[in-house]
């Protein structure tokens, strides 16, 4: 995954703080959008660690590279297993003829699902293997 960043801090071990701005899940720039959402959607930046091969200063908007594969199986995870685990509950509770108890093992799924997500990125985080890399230094235009 390629992104922009601003570099906000070098760090003494070769590395650089940069603030990434998140993008929507479909890869747009939701700002730029004709579709009416811009106005719903607010922006977050996040701050990661990055290699700084290039040696980008403070201030300077560098292009950040992220492994797109443990993006996508973090998104995966975050996403897809919380609602997979709601349908696997609910069914399971139809199977059984709960009425309203297979609603609630639905839900049950899902908190489990979402608990399950937050470990895992506890656990991505300590063995930090999502890594960005910046690449190049974006110059202004003249």
């Amino acid at each position: 995954m390629i992104q922009t960043a601003q570099v906000i801090k070098l760090l003494e071990d070769g590395r650089a703080e940069v603030a990434v701005k998140r993008r929507s899940a479909c890869g747009h720039d939701c700002s730029q959008c004709g579709g009416g959402c811009a106005e719903l959607t607010v922006m977050p930046t996040v701050t990661v660690r990055a290699e700084n091969p290039v040696r980008a200063m403070e201030g300077d908007t560098v292009t950040v590279e992220s492994s797109s594969q443990r993006v996508l199986g973090a998104a995966v995870l975050v996403y897809l297993v919380p609602f997979i685990l709601f349908f696997v509950g609910y069914a399971a509770g139809s199977a059984l003829q709960l009425g309203g108890g297979a609603a609630a093992l639905g839900l049950g799924g899902f908190a489990v699902g979402l608990l399950c997500a937050v470990w895992a990125d506890r656990r991505e985080r300590k063995r930090r293997s999502i890594t960005f890399r910046i690449t190049a230094i974006q110059r202004a235009a003249p």
